[in-house]
């Protein structure tokens, strides 16, 4: 558990994650629960995603973005659930250094990339609805791939850097944390130092990963407001409005928790609070953003109709 560092000294070597509850009853209980919400989350986004890519109507720049946020979303609630259930079950919650550190990369990375994500799916938003004559020319297939793969670039690095300054700290004393996966202001309130630079540094990154996202995306939206407003007829209004819907649900429901969790202070650090909003950004997102598409989306009812073997039904 510990490495030996010198004669008063030790180095953490594993972490205890506590997870939600020490009851047995509850934790078999809690593991239906998310083992259901997981399965449901992954299948849910496999469709989208083999949809997307099994009809040919569906390969335009707005469905390829949305594959990839499914795709994302499969990833990022793995990176948690597998171990989450499997400790709910097992005696022993322990995770080991390396894999803490894995893990709060990789959760960072999917999670800082679907946050630019939603910024290029805002702007492919306003090209269709402001631009719409011109859409194809400036959404470009090469256009689309470069984006798609800055974000996943951007979400690289600046997890890298995330992780890799919550990861240096010392930790020589306590080692549970209370959380349910190592995220990284749950893992740093262990730390055996001051931890406010580190704290700094995240607040700027939150900035970069928080806040310039959901500006940019509320800048699209002025925009399209006020294009949608120019269209005379009320059905055409309503039309243009109901292909931005569910992007603004999915922004809303993944960026207000994020908000709370990664720009607050550090004082109002609340550990069992924290779980809870970490659970929805993390878990429930992902299993609300194929419901929130297909249930407002007739290309995707369509799609999934077809694959059915319905394609005569009347949408």
């Amino acid at each position: 558990m510990w490495m030996i560092l010198g004669q008063n000294q030790s180095w953490v070597t594993e972490f205890i994650l506590i997870g939600f509850s020490s009851d047995p009853t509850t934790n078999n209980i809690l593991f239906i629960v998310f083992l259901f919400i997981y399965l449901s989350s992954v299948l849910g986004n496999g469709l989208i995603i083999l949809l997307v890519c099994l009809d040919t109507q569906l390969h335009t720049p707005m469905y390829f973005f949305l594959c990839t946020l499914s795709l994302l979303d499969m990833s990022y609630v793995t990176t948690t659930m597998p171990q989450m259930l499997v400790h709910l079950l097992a005696h022993s919650q322990t995770i080991s250094f390396a894999g803490c550190w894995l893990q709060m990369f990789v959760f960072g990375d999917l999670g800082i990339a679907e946050s630019i994500l939603f910024v290029v799916m805002a702007y492919d938003r306003y090209v269709a609805i402001c631009y719409p004559l011109h859409y194809t020319v400036i959404l470009n297939w090469g256009l689309c791939i470069q984006l798609v793969f800055r974000t996943c670039v951007c979400g690289f690095f600046l997890s890298l850097l995330h992780t890799s300054f919550t990861m240096s700290l010392p930790y020589c004393g306590p080692n549970r944390v209370n959380h349910y996966f190592c995220e990284g202001p749950s893992v740093r309130s262990l730390a055996c130092m001051d931890t406010h630079l580190i704290e700094m540094v995240d607040l700027v990154l939150s900035v970069f990963v928080v806040l310039i996202p959901m500006s940019l995306i509320a800048a699209s939206y002025v925009h399209i407001a006020k294009a949608i407003l120019k269209i005379k007829s009320t059905q055409g209004r309503c039309k243009a409005f109901s292909t931005c819907a569910s992007h603004m649900t999915v922004v809303i429901l993944f960026y207000a928790p994020a908000i709370f969790i990664y720009t607050r202070p550090n004082s109002s650090y609340s550990p069992e609070r924290d779980k809870q909003v970490s659970l929805f950004y993390n878990v429930f997102t992902t299993l609300l953003n194929p419901v929130v598409y297909s249930l407002r989306n007739k290309d995707i009812k369509r799609a999934l109709l077809k694959l059915m073997g319905h394609d005569g039904v009347d949408q």
